[in-house]
């Protein structure tokens, strides 16, 4: 297996520049600066540029928006799909993580050129929905977990945004670990599944995650959860600490049973100006 390096083409979504542990961003029409522990070199653009966005996250926990664009939720479309981004304060994420296009994009692909019109999504850690949103666009039925009330409230108003209603989504909201075990005793299956745990978590009953001690196990219980004829599974991470290498070889040993062909690698945001890449995250996924 080779690593291979994802990047997002998503119009919608631009990295104008990077660097000071700082990232410049354009989200639709709103131009962003949040903090980013990994871009560890200078910034391409002058700083004049970079005063031109429109909100800047503060380390102190809050958002500081101008006068020029100072709307804090606006609609982004990818496909058949509208999502609201929105500045939160206390909290630096937007609602969407535009590096997992590429995974978006992949799935898409794998759901329609199957052929099969009854494919059964696990959307594990679901967040706002987009690869949610994503599978039930091509006609997949999707069963979306997250632990978080208000993410699946945010996930179900961007179905609404997109005219899916009737689309075929389960909105759970519970604890990852637990429901996967409950589907193991009830014996519910699923054709693909994709997740993106945490690195450190708490379900609704204060159960904790912690990904170096909990991931390998989980996936063989995810494992469990899949058809005779599984499709795919996509596994993404964002601990600093973590490898693809490590999540390929999880994922290979999980599947190894099954055949089928592993591949790990990262996703990263190219810089517009500059070419220069940022790494955002890394991934493994296997395909039958």
């Amino acid at each position: 297996m080779n690593i291979e390096i994802l990047t997002s083409h998503w119009t919608e979504h631009e990295l104008l520049d990077s660097g000071n542990r700082r990232k410049l961003e354009r989200f639709g029409n709103h131009v962003l600066i949040r903090s980013e522990p990994k871009a560890w070199w200078k910034p391409s653009l002058p700083e004049d540029e970079w005063k031109k966005a429109d909100a800047v996250y503060e380390d102190s926990g809050r958002w500081i928006v101008g006068n020029r664009n100072p709307t804090r939720e606006w609609l982004m479309r990818y496909g058949k799909i509208s999502f609201q981004p929105r500045l939160t304060d206390m909290s630096k994420h937007v609602g969407i993580f535009p590096e997992q296009s590429p995974h978006w994009d992949w799935m898409i692909k794998k759901i329609t050129s199957s052929g099969r019109k009854d494919i059964k999504l696990l959307n594990l850690f679901g967040y706002t929905g987009a690869a949610t949103l994503a599978a039930a666009s091509c006609g997949a039925g999707v069963t979306h977990v997250d632990a978080s009330k208000p993410s699946v409230s945010w996930a179900r108003r961007n179905q609404e945004l997109s005219k899916m209603e009737t689309a075929p989504v389960r909105w759970i909201i519970d604890d990852a670990v637990k429901f996967v075990r409950r589907e193991i005793r009830r014996n519910s299956r699923y054709d693909a599944i994709v997740l993106d745990p945490p690195s450190f978590g708490r379900g609704p009953d204060g159960e904790i995650w912690k990904a170096e001690e909990s991931i390998a196990e989980f996936m063989d219980l995810c494992r469990q959860t899949l058809t005779d004829n599984p499709l795919f599974i996509i596994l993404t991470m964002y601990n600093l600490e973590a490898s693809s290498i490590m999540l390929g070889n999880i994922v290979s040993d999980t599947m190894k049973q099954s055949g089928g062909t592993a591949s790990f690698g990262e996703l990263a945001l190219q810089e517009k100006t500059s070419g220069r890449m940022l790494p955002m995250s890394i991934y493994s996924r296997w395909e039958k």
